[in-house]
């Protein structure tokens, strides 16, 4: 009684990942597939010292502003 829907789902599961590797996978550039541009060095490193700092200094910041509160 499983077996089919099992087959079923086997294969639209394949057919799904072939498509999305077919349709996605551009393939040869380092760098295409990430959501920001690595081209320009300064630029990257200014938006990962952004990125990090932000993540870093966090729990300081709401610290601080709980401190502040009256």
């Amino acid at each position: 009684m499983h077996a089919p829907l099992a087959r079923i789902s086997t294969k639209l599961g394949r057919n799904v990942m072939t498509n999305f590797v077919r349709n996605h996978g551009h393939g040869g550039i380092p760098g295409e597939n990430l959501p920001f541009d690595i081209n320009n060095r300064y630029k990257l490193t200014a938006m990962f010292i952004l990125y990090a700092g932000s993540g870093l200094s966090a729990p300081y910041l709401i610290t601080r502003h709980q401190l502040l509160k009256k």
